[in-house]
């Protein structure tokens, strides 16, 4: 097949999250099957306009910004020029409403839609567009064949009135033989706690710095928190960190490389996701791989990526306190960190991103043979 995937950035670009890492690890094993995989993008400062990622040719357009408006203008030229088998819109951000330009076989996919969640992350001009813009959804995509990474984005979507028997949920997978546990590395020797992702304020990072500093506060363990990753809202965690007397606990380490990144996860005694809303929560399931349990929000997909008692603890969203008292039991409770290790890693090794990719190529062969569900 000739597949032509448009999504709002590539694996490359420095905004990339886990949607990006799910697309690659998807599309460059289907290129790597021999599939022909295009991918148009938004550009970032220094990237060129056409690269090979995975496997994946990338043609990038616009800017971060622009890409809801290049990325629909050069779709038309670029379509025409490739007469794909099949195109995919991955909606990562806004939708583009492509059915209006494309009329051949047609796949959504859909990592998880903002919702009111916006709100909490833009001004509201800006979160009264997007809210607005996902609004049509569900009738500019009625002829789609429609992809959702979990259950909880199924329901959403029925939910916005997409209909439940045009929806497959195809769920990412892992890598287990690369995320593992390695017994070189030991865990860091007092309690350190791990997130790992944007810093964008609906992902409530804040909420895990209060936490910590209540418990160091309360007689707590001497606990740690390390925050990787890159985002806008990185200046407001560092002055509530010092506001909260927590700087000295609370490190940002930044973008960090892949090598880093399993360091970080084998070394944490968890990790930490106090998200208010998420498509998946592939995070959790890279640090169960590696054998780190995950303290979540107990909301949307992430009751999927942490099995509570099992492979983690969830907590109530936004609940500071809730938060600092599941951090502190693990702190101090090592028979039940090793049993949730466990439990973490065996959890991890039923997901695959081979499985994900057999899915989503008989998916799209359904979908070419007998045209988009209507």
């Amino acid at each position: 097949m000739r597949i032509l995937v448009v999504n709002w950035q590539d694996r490359t670009n420095p905004q990339a999250g886990g949607a990006e890492v799910h697309l690659h690890e998807l599309f460059g094993r289907l290129a790597a099957r021999g599939h022909e995989v295009h991918l148009l993008a938004s550009r970032y400062p220094g990237a060129p306009a056409e690269a090979e990622v995975d496997g994946v040719r990338v043609h990038r357009v616009g800017s971060r910004y622009g890409f809801a408006w290049a990325g629909r203008s050069a779709f038309g030229a670029l379509a025409r020029a490739l007469a794909p088998d099949v195109v995919v819109e991955d909606v990562n951000k806004i939708p583009l409403y492509l059915p209006l330009l494309w009329a051949g076989p047609f796949v959504l996919l859909v990592p998880h839609l903002f919702g009111t969640t916006v709100f909490r992350e833009a001004r509201w001009p800006l979160a009264v567009a997007v809210w607005a813009a996902e609004l049509p959804m569900a009738a500019v995509y009625r002829r789609a064949a429609v992809q959702a990474i979990s259950g909880s984005t199924r329901d959403d979507l029925v939910a916005r009135g997409f209909r439940a028997e045009a929806i497959r949920v195809i769920r990412p997978g892992v890598d287990a033989a690369h995320y593992r546990p390695d017994a070189t590395v030991v865990r860091e020797p007092a309690p350190s706690f791990l997130y790992l992702g944007r810093l964008r304020r609906y992902k409530q990072v804040d909420t895990a710095i209060r936490a910590v500093a209540r418990l160091r506060r309360g007689g707590g363990p001497e606990a740690q928190l390390w925050i990787a990753g890159v985002g806008p809202d990185r200046p407001r965690l560092e002055r509530i960190a010092r506001a909260t007397g927590a700087a000295e606990a609370v490190r940002f380490l930044g973008l960090v490389p892949e090598e880093r990144k399993l360091e970080l996860y084998r070394r944490a005694w968890a990790v930490v996701y106090p998200s208010l809303k998420e498509g998946w929560g592939i995070t959790n399931v890279e640090a169960a791989a590696c054998g780190t349990p995950a303290v979540a929000s107990d909301n949307s997909a992430l009751r999927e990526t942490v099995r509570n008692g099992e492979t983690g603890l969830l907590v109530p969203t936004g609940d500071v306190e809730a938060l600092a008292v599941a951090l502190g039991r693990l702190a101090r409770d090592g028979a039940l960190r090793e049993r949730l290790c466990r439990g973490a890693r065996a959890f991890a090794e039923t997901f695959s991103w081979e499985r994900a990719a057999d899915q989503t190529v008989t998916d799209l062969d359904a979908v070419v043979g007998a045209r988009p569900r209507g």
